[in-house]
């Protein structure tokens, strides 16, 4: 019996010992990350039936305990890829906030300074200074958009340098996973849970989804499946998959991420990959990022177009049209390098802007469909796709869509696409062409008025040239038109000219050679490219003029019509001006980085919230653990008491034989 009780106290004092032992692991791992308290989990040895019933034979230690709660654990994940995200997200578009929205180095300042310049030309438009002035500013305002240019691309630099950088290091997760995996299946296979190896996991596991959303679900012998994306696996069992950082397919400039399957690289959509810093990061990229560059370039493409078509229409120092004062833009047409495409004459895609009015911030893509064998153009921004006709080869074949001509020449091929960027590179492409100040514009190239000695009250308006007169330029003569009262007409118009009344009741045109025109009060006379209207009674006799501006002097009225431009709605198919659609960048990007902002502060809320209620199961409580400590004492000690009685007892029976 005494050898009984002796079993018993020392199956107590293992238990106890094993007690104090994971009590002082928790206590030594409270502050470790990742690390879920344990406690002993202790059961009877049974007992033996000794006649009048069974006797105890003491304990034993049946567990280890890990308290841990997968679905909190998944909560607390999700939650971190949802925070890291935003993060990201807001880091980087804070950054373009604050460059848009500077009142000293944003565009709108030199915008201002420019259209004041022009200002001051009209007011002075045979003043050297004012000239040399308001080239000056046209630079400094080509400046400022290849700057702010400049700045997007070292952001998108940035970007790029992120994205492999977390590549790197889920790559880098993904096999220590792999690896822990192995190791919790080697030793679970004991019987014995590694809960250490376990917390070790699922720590890796938090850390994974600070870079990018990852789902993990259970496998055979406590080891994990994760994955990624939609459904991609990045861990099973063992085996660790990887990603590869590359330069996308449609645009060697932007890092994009593959899947790497043996020795096959898949180029995944930067939509499939959310949450953590990786997805904040593509998400920006697509979402903000590409935006501002293309609206902040379409402001740039549309500023130089509208001076360049009213310079065109204006007349220089020395008497000539004048000429581009900006660089044209060039839509920047991105091929997917297509492996079977025709090594002769393969598909050629060719973008120019038709009109400025109707581009959209958004990009573009061509693709050819071998099923219905036509090329489709496709709006990214809504998924607006417009079917071309059966294609032709080589073509070529054109289409006008959002102020683009899309041409397409060359031998199709299955899989050929390619992106288009219209106003990507706008701002960076924005340069002043010349720094001649004779060769600004300010003038009209044609002149007309009332002969002096009419003596009737017909008032004659400024004449206006539109792009017609481009062509008619050099063969236009000045002409003097009379009045004749008998038939209410004027004559001497050219007589190579059509000439198009316009009144409030329409049109008439009149075909060249036709001698007299009728004179209405009130019209408008357009012939060669050239506009005057005409009010008032005129006197039988009287005469008007319509002749070519003189050269030198101080003509401003094409300087005018460049100054209205400020306040013309240029944009948006007529309903924004350059500095309003500025402004709407200005405001989209602050919308967002402040609904960013928001939402993160929100996320931070919800990761500590579901933090805190994972560690009200898995958190180690230090006082809770110092009277486990105090209970664990006791019952050693109390053991030991049970072996000494056992002890005592023996040496009473061992006395009796002597």
């Amino acid at each position: 019996m005494a050898g009984d009780l002796l079993n018993i106290g020392k199956s107590g004092l293992f238990a106890a010992q094993a007690g104090l032992a994971t009590t002082g692991h928790n206590i030594a791992n409270a502050g470790v990350a990742g690390y879920s308290r344990q406690t002993v989990i202790q059961g009877s040895l049974g007992g033996q039936n000794v006649g009048y019933g069974f006797v105890g034979s003491g304990t034993q230690v049946t567990d280890i305990k890990r308290f841990s709660d997968s679905f909190l654990n998944a909560q607390v994940r999700s939650a971190q890829a949802t925070s890291s995200a935003l993060t990201a997200y807001g880091s980087q578009a804070s950054q373009i906030d604050n460059m848009l929205a500077d009142s000293t180095s944003g565009l709108s300042p030199a915008l201002q300074d420019f259209f004041k310049s022009v200002q001051d030309v009209s007011a002075s438009a045979g003043s050297t200074a004012s000239r040399q002035a308001f080239l000056s500013s046209a630079d400094s305002l080509a400046t400022r958009f290849q700057s702010m240019s400049t700045q997007l691309d070292d952001i998108k630099s940035g970007v790029n340098t992120q994205i492999t950088a977390n590549v790197a290091s889920i790559n880098s997760y993904a096999g220590q996973i792999a690896t822990l995996n192995s190791q919790i299946g080697a030793l679970s296979s004991t019987g014995a849970t590694p809960n250490d190896l376990i917390d070790a996991r699922d720590q890796l596991l938090l850390e994974l989804n600070k870079h990018v959303k990852a789902t993990s679900a259970p496998g055979s012998s406590n080891t994990v499946t994760v994955t990624i994306g939609s459904g991609q696996p990045l861990v099973v069992g063992e085996r660790a998959y990887q990603l590869a950082a590359v330069p996308s397919p449609d645009d060697a400039s932007r890092m994009a991420v593959a899947y790497v399957t043996g020795n096959r690289t898949t180029v995944m959509a930067d939509a499939a990959l959310t949450g953590g810093e990786l997805g904040g990061l593509l998400e920006f990229r697509s979402s903000t990022l590409d935006g501002a560059q293309n609206a902040l370039g379409r402001v740039a493409i549309t500023l130089a177009a509208s001076f360049n078509a009213q310079q065109a229409l204006g007349q220089t120092a020395s008497g000539k049209l004048g000429d581009k004062l900006f660089a044209d833009a060039t839509p920047l047409v991105l091929s997917n390098d297509n492996p079977v495409a025709d090594p002769v004459s393969p598909t050629a895609v060719a973008v120019t802007v038709s009109d400025v009015s109707k581009l959209t911030t958004s990009d573009y893509s061509v693709d050819y469909d071998s099923v219905n064998s036509r090329f489709t153009v496709t709006r990214l921004s809504d998924k607006q796709r417009t079917d071309l006709p059966a294609y032709t080869q080589p073509g070529p074949q054109s289409v006008d869509i959002d102020g683009l001509s899309f041409s397409i020449s060359g031998i199709q091929a299955q899989g050929d696409s390619f992106t288009v960027r219209p106003t990507a590179n706008g701002a960076a492409n924005f340069k002043l062409l010349t720094h001649d100040v004779g060769a600004i514009a300010a003038a009209a190239p044609v002149i007309s008025g009332a002969t002096i000695g009419n003596k009737g009250s017909v008032k004659v308006g400024e004449a206006t040239v539109d792009k017609t007169f481009l062509t008619t330029a050099a063969s236009f003569a000045p002409s003097t038109l009379s009045y004749q009262v008998n038939t209410n007409s004027l004559s001497g118009f050219a007589a190579g000219q059509v000439v198009t009344v316009k009144t409030a009741a329409g049109s008439t045109a009149y075909t060249a050679g036709t001698n007299t025109i009728p004179y209405v009060d009130g019209a408008t006379y357009s012939f060669d490219g050239v506009s005057m209207s005409m009010s008032g009674t005129p006197i039988d006799g009287d005469s008007f003029t319509v002749a070519r501006t003189a050269i030198g002097g101080n003509d401003n009225r094409n300087m005018l019509a460049m100054g209205q431009l400020q306040s013309k709605t240029l944009l948006d198919n007529g309903s924004a001006t350059l500095q309003g659609a500025f402004a709407q960048l200005v405001s989209t990007v602050g919308n967002k980085t402040r609904e960013v902002q928001v939402s993160n502060a929100a996320a931070t809320t919800s990761l500590a919230q579901a933090t805190a209620i994972q560690q009200s199961v898995s958190g180690v409580n230090l006082d809770e653990e110092a009277a486990n400590l105090l209970k664990y004492q006791q019952a050693y000690q109390a053991a030991g008491k049970v072996m000494q009685i056992a002890s005592s007892l023996f040496d009473t029976l061992l006395s009796l034989g002597r």
